[in-house]
């Protein structure tokens, strides 16, 4: 299965001057950036309102907490008017509703982000589920989740490459499909388990393609980004 696939520039980072150059790349070749823990956690909700003011942006921030705690906090985030906001769907059925309606009740309807769940993380493979008690296999766990957040409110989901095809088979085409652990080379696979390329995700039917270490630790990261577009875009 083909379809149109976007680009998330990831800006893992702690740097002010690094992030605005990736958001300034993003904007050029009209891509988004994603603002993940690290740049919020160092730069802080002050300087990422500025960066992102009057932009489309990925926050990922994994939120995963009791119910109230990630209400809470999705209203502490409602400032920033991102265009894109995980949660954990290990947090469970109660935890993703009320992510749901916090997002219904500090979001105007048109500016409101989708909710995203997070299945299983991208650096997880068969031997790091046993070892917190999970018997299934990645995929089976990624469509267990995924079935269930869906069933209580998230709008789409953040999963690795190598489950995109089956939640399309599963879900439908309709679903919103975020994906990381993209690599240009198989072989490079840094801490990700399960990866692919930019075309492979593509194929496979992903709506978007969040690409961090490719492009950030490139010499010439434009010219990454043209790369990865072309491979994108088919």
């Amino acid at each position: 299965m083909t379809q149109k696939t976007k680009l998330i520039i990831a800006a893992d980072t702690k740097k002010f001057a690094e992030v605005k150059t990736w958001i300034e790349i993003a904007d050029e070749t009209g891509q988004m950036i994603k603002i993940g823990m690290e740049c919020m956690y160092a730069l802080g909700l002050d300087n990422i309102k500025n960066l992102t003011k009057n932009k489309r942006f990925f926050l990922d921030l994994k939120l995963h907490d009791i119910p109230n705690t990630v209400a809470s906090a999705i209203g502490s985030l409602s400032v920033l008017n991102p265009s894109m906001l995980t949660i954990h769907t290990l947090g469970g059925e109660k935890m993703i509703k009320a992510a749901r309606e916090a997002v219904n009740n500090y979001f105007e309807l048109q500016q409101r982000p989708l909710l995203l769940g997070v299945t299983v993380l991208t650096s997880m493979d068969q031997s790091n589920l046993y070892s917190i008690g999970i018997e299934k296999t990645p995929l089976d766990q990624v469509l267990l989740l995924a079935e269930m957040a869906l069933e209580n409110g998230v709008d789409g989901l953040v999963c690795s490459p190598q489950e995109v095809f089956y939640l399309r088979e599963r879900l439908g085409k309709e679903i919103s499909l975020i994906v990381p652990g993209i690599r240009l080379e198989r072989l490079a696979s840094d801490d990700q388990q399960r990866v692919m390329t930019p075309k492979e995700a593509r194929q496979a039917g992903a709506s978007w393609i969040v690409v961090g270490r490719p492009i950030t630790k490139a010499s010439d990261p434009r010219k990454i980004v043209h790369t990865i577009l072309e491979q994108i875009q088919g």
